[in-house]
């Protein structure tokens, strides 16, 4: 995984997971976090408008709710969507399974940055997989959390936002569509190596997130 041209990019920020990092191919960091996205079918044919006007939709709509978990590995320019239909524990271990043994099966260890939703933990695995490939891929993971009611420190959660306004600010009728247009914007992202403008350094967390230090 990774682009070479990435080598030397550093993110700085004030969560321990990734601060100061330099990127590093045996030990990739990644970024993972989740959201809903709930497909809307119209229940009837959109009506036709001539030509120069803003189309019109009836208010009447099918809900289909699915979710997606993005990964995202800001040193290595690169980023995974999947989409599934529920969020739960199982969904969530599945997503880490594809992270170590499908898209980083040669890494050492893999830096995981996450927020404290109650399915981001190791039990989840245990929960989903035997106990020998659930400690399997436990091991495979660094373990970091951002700070409570901090989860914007998780740069997954800004990709998901840019997921959002450039693809998904739509009616999207089905799981199907979603998933190809997902994956069309996803190939787009990662084809032209779109990076984290990442600002907020450990300075400004000391400041900032003054109250989440220690003090001796």
């Amino acid at each position: 995984m990774g682009h070479p041209a990435a080598s030397k990019q550093r993110i700085r920020s004030g969560d321990g997971g990734y601060s100061g990092r330099l990127r590093d191919e045996e030990c990739p960091l990644v970024c993972l976090d989740e959201t809903s996205k709930q497909p809307l079918a119209d229940t009837r044919l959109p009506i036709a408008m001539k030509p120069g006007q803003l189309a019109r939709r009836d208010y009447e709509y099918q809900r289909n709710g699915t979710a997606k978990f993005m990964i995202f590995a800001p040193l290595e320019a690169w980023r995974r969507v999947k989409v599934t239909d529920w969020r739960t524990a199982i969904d969530y271990a599945q997503a880490l399974e594809d992270l170590s043994d499908r898209h980083f099966p040669n890494a050492k260890k893999i830096v995981l940055v996450q927020d404290n939703l109650n399915t981001h933990k190791p039990a989840s695995l245990y929960e989903a997989f035997p106990a020998y490939k659930a400690r399997r891929l436990v091991e495979r993971f660094e373990w970091h959390y951002t700070p409570k009611h901090g989860s914007w420190l998780d740069m997954a959660e800004s990709e998901l936002a840019v997921l959002a306004s450039q693809c998904l600010d739509r009616r999207i009728p089905d799981k199907h569509i979603l998933i190809h247009q997902v994956a069309a914007w996803e190939a787009d992202r990662n084809a032209h190596q779109a990076k984290a403008d990442w600002q907020f350094t450990t300075d400004d967390a000391r400041i900032k997130l003054k109250h989440l230090y220690p003090t001796f």
